[in-house]
């Protein structure tokens, strides 16, 4: 019992700092103190929770990367972020919407002309399909906010293709060119399906509007500038070394440890991987904080470099581009409808991963696990955590220091 609550007693904040002057810890334990009994059963195998709060920050790595290895969990290890790389692609995009070379209204069909003529899917009965020439043009904004009506996945699943998305899929352009000639699910811009293939077909836009392939825009423009050396699509065999190994949740005991998941399957950095923009990129808990902060920080990293303006973050990444009616959703980024002040944007991950931050009132919560399934009977206690870290009374001394505010 005294080594776990070592282990689960782990409080880190990392340098990851800006000039040295970085977020000052908070003093609270929350989020440890609430996941412990989870971790002491073996529910939880490990799992990074962090609180931020206007320069204040509480970091909890509690239990293991790999519990058969009694290895701790740590904000470098490694681990598959899955559809959090979504944000990543909005951020690609929104950088060439703010420099003029593109329009979230512009067709798609004006950048990839495979889309000019797309079919919808009117009926399906007795293996018999109904097609109707799509009305509704498809616009960036649609194939980026999930109102573009292409399935979760491209139609082409036979032998080793799947057409895009994460491991054994194909190269952007390709998985773009196979969702123009799948049906639609229904009139572009009508309806929501939460689709990998959309996000796809935005990172090959950006591909065809840079020249460059879209993870090394991506690189250069984003990764590069924020410091987030440990990210990736294709992680080196020392990083996987000390990757947060994968389980499965399992009611009422321990957690089960799986091997792989068939959507992504290893070996994780080979030629069968492919970038892609639905899902796929690999971080740490430290990376993730930088990007997440940038965008917290409306666009700038904690490093002091600006990725994007201030209104873009505002306007096309904090609040909702889908039609009324049609939940909160922007750029690859779950957004509210409506800005106001307690309003947060982020994005989760098929594994359980999530991030959320507020740029209002400068707050961020990060949670990295690699789960599968569920029950998830912690969900409540992170919940209580997070209430009693944002509400209590905290020293507002080390934000002062750290924003530079004069009382």
């Amino acid at each position: 019992m005294k080594k776990l609550m070592l282990i689960i007693g782990a409080a880190i904040v990392s340098g990851w700092c800006m000039a040295g002057n970085g977020p000052k810890s908070s003093g609270t334990t929350f989020a440890r103190d609430q996941l412990a009994p989870y971790v002491e059963n073996g529910q939880l195998p490990g799992a990074i929770n962090v609180f931020y709060k206007d320069g204040l920050q509480e970091v909890a790595c509690v239990g293991y990367a790999d519990v058969a290895a009694k290895r701790p969990i740590t904000m470098d290890d490694v681990y598959m972020q899955c559809s959090q790389t979504k944000g990543f692609c909005g951020v690609t995009i929104a950088l060439l919407v703010e420099e003029g070379k593109i329009s979230l209204d512009d067709p798609v069909s004006k950048v990839l002309p495979e889309f000019k003529e797309l079919w919808v899917l009117e009926s399906n009965t007795n293996g018999v399909k109904k097609l109707v020439r799509a009305k509704n043009v498809l616009t960036v904004r649609m194939a980026m906010n999930h109102t573009g009506g292409f399935p979760f996945e491209t139609c082409a699943k036979q032998g080793n293709l799947k057409g895009g998305g994460w491991s054994g899929g194909a190269p952007l352009r390709q998985t773009a060119a196979i969702a123009a000639a799948c049906p639609l699910l229904f009139e572009p811009g009508t309806k929501v399906q939460y689709s990998n293939t959309g996000i796809d077909i935005g990172a090959a836009i950006v591909e065809e509007v840079t020249g460059k392939r879209w993870e090394d825009f991506l690189k250069e423009r984003v990764l590069d500038p924020l410091g987030m050396a440990s990210s990736s699509f294709r992680p080196t065999d020392q990083q996987l070394k000390t990757q947060v190994e994968m389980y499965d949740c399992v009611k009422d005991a321990p957690a089960k440890y799986r091997l792989q998941n068939e959507m992504e399957q290893r070996p994780y950095n080979d030629a069968h991987v492919f970038a892609s923009a639905g899902a796929g990129l690999w971080t740490t808990a430290n990376d993730q904080l930088k990007f997440y902060k940038m965008l917290m920080n409306l666009g700038v990293g904690e490093n002091g470099v600006r990725i994007l303006k201030e209104e873009t973050v505002k306007e096309i990444l904090a609040k909702s581009s889908r039609p009324k009616g049609l939940g909160g959703y922007s750029l690859g980024l779950s957004a509210p409808e409506e800005d106001a002040e307690d309003a947060w944007f982020g994005h989760g991950g098929a594994w359980g991963t999530n991030c959320m931050v507020n740029w209002h009132r400068k707050e961020l919560k990060l949670w990295a696990v690699q789960l599968c399934g569920s029950p998830r009977p912690w969900d409540k206690a992170r919940t209580a955590a997070e209430d009693k870290f944002f509400k209590a009374a905290i020293d507002n001394s080390g934000a002062d220091a750290y924003t530079g505010r004069v009382k």
